[in-house]
């Protein structure tokens, strides 16, 4: 073997190492020159190749559009200029976030008709302007409307941990991604829990912002009142670093509010200092299994929180935030329903053509009581900074797997397994979806909820959890 062959292999094996490892470890990496962004580039690409057949995470891997932006910024530092604080970190995203040059195809048959977009989604902007490079589209549930991963069309997304389970939906594939270290960033969308599910069962950490906080600019809708964009990540730092830089108004999201937002990255050292923490009970301390909240104890003894307190008429919050999704989920789709109801993920079809039958005034009160249970939680946190509650009430159930028993009650998997988030969506609260592994071979997340606009908190708290050596994305069995 040669010299030259030797340092070719030396460096490729470096470049392996950090492709799998923390975001901001490649970011350093890269702007200090010990790797080029194109070396991190190609061991991610080998990864997606060898692993993603096992875990069906990708439905476009784009190859060459990673390879030019590595190589320009490989340029960019031989020339000395100044690289962003994601400099050569791949990320992939859901694939109802628009990508230049490629379909969006939002999980389903029928979008694959649609022409290719002309422009990035304004998150993917903001994520490349710090330097990340964007390594393809990953799978989802059909349109967003899904808890488990699964998509009739592309496959289902396999949990990382236990290649027979679920890894949690609708942003299963960004969940199967990053647990499974093909990227070590991805972008979801969250309407009724499709960051937290996913991130509870391939134990990464995720986060909802703020409704408004982050532009949905350029991606395919589901639910406008209730649709939330944001990352997931293996540790708190790179969380807190991939929001970040996705931070900023966007006149394009008619949603966001043009309010000053704060970095994050710097307030994470503080911790838990000075924070009210309490256990939200009630309708959050029933129906799961034991390891949902044995993960909430071991999160509020770290955080000592020692109150238990209740939001009132969760259920019906539930109730309603079922009844709005219905609703405006079939508006949206009401034409695709007549012209290609056949082309529809039958149960996905099923689903919004209940929504279309709803009727009027069931909506109206849905709304109405909307606005009354968000004045409740913000008397809460009048009183608390963080409150605690488990993310899902199982770890991943088998891929397939149609009912669990609760409470002592055969259940439908697809619809409860988002009990504990829907309410919180329901209001658009910040929340940290923290993985806290127990040992078991399957993972299970709690929820770090804050006021509205305090993602600074919810993550603080994160990284309290994770100092303490409680919060940590366990290894993937691949």
């Amino acid at each position: 073997m040669s010299a030259d062959t030797t340092k070719t292999d030396a460096v490729s094996l470096d470049a392996n190492d950090l492709a799998a490892g923390p975001a901001l470890t490649i970011a350093a990496a890269v702007r200090g020159g010990e790797v080029s962004a194109r070396a991190i580039v190609e061991a991610t690409l080998e990864r997606i190749a060898q692993a993603d057949p096992l875990l069906t995470a990708f439905t476009h891997v784009a190859s060459e559009r990673a390879r030019t932006r590595a190589d320009a910024l490989d340029a960019a530092r031989a020339k000395g200029e100044a690289l962003g604080p994601l400099a050569g970190v791949p990320f992939a995203v859901k694939n109802l976030f628009d990508l230049a040059g490629v379909v969006t195809v939002a999980g389903s048959k029928i979008n694959r008709d649609h022409a290719p977009a002309s422009r990035d989604a304004a998150l993917v902007e903001r994520l490349e302007a710090a330097g990340a490079i964007c390594v393809g589209a990953l799978n989802m549930g059909e349109y967003a409307y899904d808890f488990t991963g699964e998509n009739a069309h592309d496959g289902d997304s396999r949990n990382p941990h236990d290649l027979a389970h679920m890894s949690g939906g609708s942003s299963g594939g960004s969940g199967a991604a990053v647990g499974g270290k093909l990227v070590p960033l991805a972008l979801g969308s969250d309407t009724n829990g499709s960051i937290r599910v996913p991130s509870s069962f391939s134990g990464i950490f995720g986060l909802k912002p703020t409704y408004g906080r982050l532009s949905r600019a350029r991606t395919f809708p589901f639910v406008a009142s209730f649709d939330h964009l944001g990352p997931f990540a293996r540790n708190v730092a790179d969380l807190a670093s991939a929001y970040d830089a996705m931070l900023g108004h966007d006149r394009d999201d008619e949603a966001m509010p043009d309010i000053p937002a704060s970095p994050t990255l710097p307030e994470l050292p503080r911790g838990a200092d000075g924070l009210r923490v309490a256990v939200l009970g009630g309708w959050f301390a029933k129906a799961g299994m034991p390891q949902a909240f044995a993960a909430v104890a071991r999160a509020a003894k770290v955080l000592g929180a020692v109150d238990t307190v209740e939001l009132p008429e969760v259920e019906r919050a539930r109730a309603s935030a079922f009844i709005i999704s219905m609703a405006e989920g079939s508006s949206l789709h009401i034409d695709r329903l007549r012209e290609r109801g056949p082309d529809f993920d039958p149960a996905v079809r099923e689903r919004l053509l209940a929504g279309a039958a709803l009727p009027g005034h069931w909506i109206v009160k849905a709304q109405k009581f909307r606005r009354w249970f968000h004045a409740r939680a913000l008397e809460l946190f009048a009183q608390y900074d963080v409150l605690i509650a488990p993310a899902t009430p199982v770890p991943a159930p088998l891929s397939g797997q149609k009912t669990f028993v609760l409470d002592g009650k055969e259940m439908l998997v697809r619809p409860n397994i988002g009990i504990y988030t829907q309410p919180i969506s329901f209001i658009g609260l910040p929340v940290a979806a923290v993985p806290i592994p127990s040992g078991d071979p399957l993972p299970i997340a709690v929820q770090l909820i804050a006021a509205p606009w305090r993602e600074d908190i919810a993550l603080r708290a994160a990284a309290a959890l994770e100092a303490a050596g409680i919060a940590y994305a366990p290894e993937p069995v691949l």
